[in-house]
């Protein structure tokens, strides 16, 4: 049976009006797979705070952020705001923005001087374990100063102090804390190496010293002897040769007599007075050399020129360096001349020679095969002199 025309309408009607009540379905959700992600988002729920706060991707934080550092609040308040914020981040280790936060809190410049000292201790702290050592000292002094009896600054800027190596201040900023509170663990314990560590600087210091007043007296006691033997000397320092009796000369050498040549070795004195020298042989003919560690001014040349070539050496291929078939010499670079030292010659008689020049405190001496054809080319248009 068909329903009146006015019954159809009536219905249609009413479902229409019905359908206005029902429930739209939720928009804005989370999605079942970004959950996580957009849950970090809620301000409330984040776990670490944007290093950068967009407004398009975070305007709820950037609201909040905005209410929180309003400028219509006193700057006590901002600063507070900035202190806490810094702790915050040194909870959580991020000692960086931590000391932007407590930096921004100073910026505010608020009449509180209790609340400033914390921000620069705090701020001390923070740069302290971030190895600002130097930095941190400077805050925790600023600390005392807006208040003196700030235990905690102290303790920063004692243990700055230590690890700045400077231990009597320690001691001292240590002795400061103890008379505001006797019983302070840390000072106690921090005194106590500080002043440890301060002893044992301070003997290393006068070991120190007295090792060079003696070694400085040891020089002092070569120079004249190589003064009274009549050894010329040549610094590489002063560029000239010059007398070794010479106030500038004698100054460079006194410096010079205290380091070690490249092959660590330097001029020394037996008991009875005797020179010991660090000698060196150059090979000409294959670019070689032999250095001598000590060669006593009494020894002869032939004496160690039968020790080093008792057996052929890897590079004499031809093995032609025997003791009886070589000569030496040493170059007069003034005249571009050679003087050959016979073999049975001292060294102490060498260095007397008059144009002889000790230079940078290691006589050097050229060696080659007499017979050789390189020895007879390197001699060639050069005028040789005989050492007698």
């Amino acid at each position: 049976m068909e329903l009146p025309e006015m019954d159809v309408v009536f219905n249609d009607a009413m479902d229409a009006f019905v359908e206005k009540f029902r429930s739209p379905s939720y928009r804005g959700g989370f999605h079942e797979d970004q959950w996580e992600e957009e849950f970090e988002k809620i301000p409330l729920f984040m776990k670490k705070t944007p290093s950068e706060i967009d407004l398009t991707e975070n305007p709820d934080l950037a609201c909040l952020q905005s209410m929180i550092f309003d400028e219509e609040r006193s700057p006590e308040e901002q600063a507070k705001i900035y202190k806490d914020e810094g702790n915050d981040y040194f909870k959580e280790k991020d000692y960086k923005k931590a000391v932007i936060s407590y930096t921004e809190g100073l910026k505010k410049k608020c009449a509180d001087p209790d609340l400033n000292a914390v921000l620069y201790t705090n701020r001390a702290t923070a740069q302290y374990y971030l190895g600002n050592f130097r930095s941190a000292l400077n805050d925790a002094t600023a600390a005392r100063k807006l208040k003196p009896c700030h235990l905690k600054a102290i303790i920063r800027g004692a243990l700055c102090h230590l690890e700045l190596k400077n231990f009597a201040e320690a001691v001292n900023w240590c002795d400061k804390g103890l008379q505001i509170d006797a019983k302070e663990k840390k000072l106690l314990e921090m005194r106590v190496k500080a002043d440890k560590l301060k002893r044992t600087e301070q003997r290393d210091i006068r070991k120190a010293k007295l090792k060079e007043q003696k070694e400085r007296n040891q020089n002092k006691a070569l120079l004249q002897a190589i003064m009274a033997r009549n050894i010329k000397l040549v610094s590489e320092a002063a560029g000239e040769e010059e007398d070794s009796a010479s106030e500038g000369l004698g100054e460079l050498l006194l410096h010079g007599l205290s380091s070690e040549n490249p092959y660590g070795a330097r001029l020394s004195a037996d008991d009875q007075g005797r020179l010991s020298w660090p000698v060196l042989f150059l090979y000409p003919e294959y670019a070689q050399s032999d250095f001598i560690a000590t060669f006593h001014e009494d020894s002869r040349f032939l004496d160690h020129l039968k020790v080093m070539f008792v057996e052929t050496p890897s590079w004499d291929l031809e093995r032609k360096y025997c003791t009886d078939n070589l000569e030496v010499y040493f170059e007069d670079e003034d005249r571009a001349e050679l003087y050959q030292v016979p073999p049975e010659s001292t060294l102490l008689h060498v260095l007397q020679h008059p144009r002889y020049f000790v230079k940078a405190l290691t006589p050097a001496f050229l060696v080659c095969v007499g017979s050789s054809p390189f020895c007879r080319y390197y001699l060639q248009g050069r005028k040789v002199h005989q050492v007698k």
